[in-house]
C-alpha cells in the first residue's frame, strides 16, 4: 500500500485493499514466506490471493526460492519510458519465454489491455511496473493466455505482483483435504484409499476427467505455443460445484520454450537430474553429462497416469476393460514417437468419447 500511495505500482485491487478496504484476507493456504497465498473476499465475491508466487525471472531447480527482493521488485519499467518501449520489453520478453511465435504482437496487445487497470485507455507507469512484476510468473501469463478458457480459473484483479483469482470450491480430485500435520501422519497406502472414499460418483468423476482432458488441449499447442505441465498431482487440480474442472494452481505450468532453456546443458550424472517440478523429464547424455532439452512424456500421458486409479476406481462394468485399455495406451504415448501429434489427438478424442458416450444421459452430465 505505501508503494500504491506514492504511484509507484497500480492496478485494479489497490483501491479496495488499501484505501476502502473491501479486499479482506481470510485463511492463509501456505507456510512460505516467497509463497503467500489466502483465501479472500473482494466486495463480497470469494477468491484467492496469491502474492509474488515465484522469484521474478528465475526458475530454479529443486531449491527453495528465496524470499521476494524488495529492492528489484519493481525495477522496470522506468520513468520516461514510452508505451512503445513498453511493448517492446513485453515482447522480447514474450520471446524468451515462449519462442518466436508470429502472434506475438496480438499477445502484447492483450497485456496492455490487462495491465490498463482502471480503463482509461492509458497504461499508466505503476501499471506498467506491476504488469511487468506479474508477467515474471508463468500462473499469470498463463491466466492471461486462456483468460476465455472454461478450466482455467479468471483473474479477478491485481496490485502490484499481487493478484487476486476466482476462488474453486473443490480444491483436489479427491474432494478432501487434512491438515499437513495429519497428512504426514498418514500412511500412502491409507491415504490412496481415503482418497477413494471421498471422490464425487462415478459419472461425476468422468465430467471432470473430461475437463482435465480439455484443459491439456488447450495447453498443447494452443495460439502461444505448448505449454508443459510439470507437476501433475491432484491437489493442483479443483472443480466447481457443476462438476467442472478447474485448475487451482499453475505454477509448475511453463512454456516449452523457456523449460528448454532452463535444462538443457544442465550438469548431469544421471536422467534423475534432468527433472524440473516434478513430471517434467528429459535424458542425460552421457557423452557429455548434459540434460537434453527434449522432454520424454507429453502432457497427456501424465494426465492419464493421474485419472487412471481416479476413473477405473468404481467404473461402470460395460465400459471397465475399453478404458482401462485406451488409458494405458494413453500413459504409453511418447513425445519422441513418429506421428505424435496425430496419436496424441485420436488418443484424446476417443477417451473423451467414450466417457461422453457413457454419461451423456445422465444427470450427472
Amino acid at each position: 500500500c505505501d508503494k500504491y500511495k506514492t504511484g509507484v505500482i497500480d492496478g485494479p485491487a489497490c483501491n479496495s485493499l488499501c484505501v476502502t478496504e473491501t479486499l479482506y484476507f481470510g485463511k492463509c493456504l501456505s507456510t512460505k514466506p516467497n509463497n503467500q497465498m489466502y483465501l479472500g473476499i473482494w466486495d463480497n465475491l470469494p477468491g484467492v490471493v496469491k502474492c509474488q508466487m515465484e522469484q521474478a525471472l528465475h526458475l530454479d531447480f529443486g531449491t527453495e526460492l528465496e524470499p521476494r527482493k524488495e529492492i528489484v521488485l519493481f525495477d522496470k519499467p522506468t520513468r520516461g519510458t514510452t508505451v512503445q518501449k513498453f511493448k517492446e520489453m513485453v515482447y522480447s520478453l514474450f520471446k524468451a519465454k515462449l519462442g518466436d511465435q508470429g502472434n506475438l504482437s496480438e499477445l502484447v496487445n492483450l497485456i496492455l489491455t490487462v495491465a490498463d487497470g482502471d480503463r482509461d485507455g492509458q497504461v499508466s507507469l505503476g501499471e506498467a511496473k506491476s504488469a511487468w512484476a506479474l508477467l515474471q510468473l508463468n500462473e499469470f501469463l498463463l491466466m492471461v493466455i486462456l483468460q476465455d478458457k472454461e478450466h482455467t480459473p479468471k483473474l479477478m484483479g491485481f496490485c502490484g505482483d499481487l493478484y487476486v483469482m476466482e476462488s474453486v470450491e473443490y480444491t483436489s480430485l479427491y474432494g478432501i483435504s487434512l491438515p499437513w500435520v495429519i497428512e504426514l501422519l498418514i500412511p500412502s497406502g491409507f491415504r490412496r484409499s481415503m482418497d477413494q472414499l471421498f471422490t464425487p460418483s462415478w459419472p461425476r468423476k468422468a465430467k471432470i476427467a473430461i475437463g482435465l482432458l480439455e484443459f491439456v488441449e488447450d495447453v498443447f499447442h494452443g495460439p502461444y505455443g505448448n505449454f508443459l505441465m510439470c507437476d501433475t498431482s491432484a491437489k493442483n487440480l479443483g472443480y466447481n460445484e457443476k462438476y467442472d474442472l478447474k485448475m487451482v494452481d499453475m505454477r509448475k505450468i511453463v512454456p516449452e520454450t523457456n523449460l528448454k532453456e532452463l535444462i538443457k546443458d544442465r550438469h548431469c550424472e544421471s536422467d534423475l537430474d534432468c527433472v524440473y517440478g516434478t513430471d517434467c523429464r528429459t535424458s542425460c547424455d552421457q557423452s557429455t553429462m548434459k540434460c537434453t532439452s527434449e522432454v520424454i512424456q507429453p502432457n497427456l500421458a501424465k494426465a492419464c497416469q493421474l485419472l487412471k486409479d481416479y476413473l477405473l476406481h468404481g467404473a461402470p462394468s460395460e465400459i471397465r476393460e475399453e478404458l482401462e485399455k485406451q488409458l494405458y495406451s494413453c500413459i504409453a504415448l511418447k513425445v519422441t514417437a513418429n506421428q505424435m501429434e496425430m496419436e496424441h489427438s485420436l488418443i484424446l478424442n476417443n477417451l473423451k468419447t467414450l466417457l461422453w458416450k457413457k454419461i451423456s444421459y445422465t444427470n450427472d452430465s
